[in-house]
């Protein structure tokens, strides 16, 4: 399925939240208070966005790694890493979110933007980030969640049924795609949830902080 809409992945994504998504990744990033010597990680990287973003700056990450299942995807990440002149700070890899092709403690910063709701086993992911993080290091993770408050859980909730699935289905010409978007979000855990989740892989110092009145969580903590 992400193979299938690889090509129109970004513009959907700029598209469909407005342009705030950059945001969240910037907030995503700012979190890890990065220093310019860290090795990052980007788990369920796509096409490459966080990695590349993270990379950038006086004082972006020295490297970054990008680990993805969907090839098509990643074909697009190498693509835009290319163009942006970063080929050689940024290495992209086909993985397994449940068995990440890293070393133990050989990481010192890593990310997950809108992609751990799509690993089968969340509890085995947040494993494999705690194993590959070095004592110390520090997680930022994105996911969307159903706001709580009423108005706008009934405007999101409206949006997402009928809004976002039919301008999804015609721009990225892919069926299915977009309306497994809303159904992932509905089924993934609460922001409750997935703190405990984290606390039980081993993490510190979590935090769930809420933007943009609660449609995205930014999740925070120490390895």
């Amino acid at each position: 399925m992400f193979d299938g809409i690889a090509d129109r992945y970004d513009l959907l994504n700029h598209l469909l939240s407005a342009g705030i998504d950059r945001r969240w990744r910037k907030r995503a990033i700012d979190s890890l208070a990065l220093t310019g010597s860290e090795r990052l990680l980007d788990l369920c990287t796509g096409t490459g966005d966080v990695a590349i973003a993270a990379r950038r700056g006086a004082r972006g990450a020295r490297r970054a790694i990008g680990v993805d299942f969907a090839v098509a995807m990643l074909a697009v990440g190498r693509d835009k890493i290319r163009r942006a002149g970063l080929a050689d700070s940024i290495t992209l890899v086909r993985g397994d979110a449940t068995q990440v092709p890293i070393a133990d403690g050989s990481i010192d910063a890593a990310t997950i933007a809108f992609g751990i709701r799509n690993v089968e086993n969340t509890a085995a992911a947040a494993r494999e980030l705690r194993r590959v993080l070095r004592p110390g290091g520090r997680f930022a993770i994105l996911e969307f969640a159903i706001p709580t408050i009423p108005i706008v859980r009934a405007v999101y909730l409206a949006y997402f049924a009928h809004v976002l699935p039919r301008i999804g289905r015609v721009v990225s010409r892919h069926n299915r795609a977009y309306a497994y978007l809303p159904e992932s979000v509905g089924a993934f855990a609460t922001p409750d949830e997935f703190v405990t989740i984290l606390r039980q892989a081993g993490f510190r110092e979590i935090r769930a902080t809420p933007l943009t009145l609660g449609i995205v969580f930014l999740y925070t903590g120490n390895a």
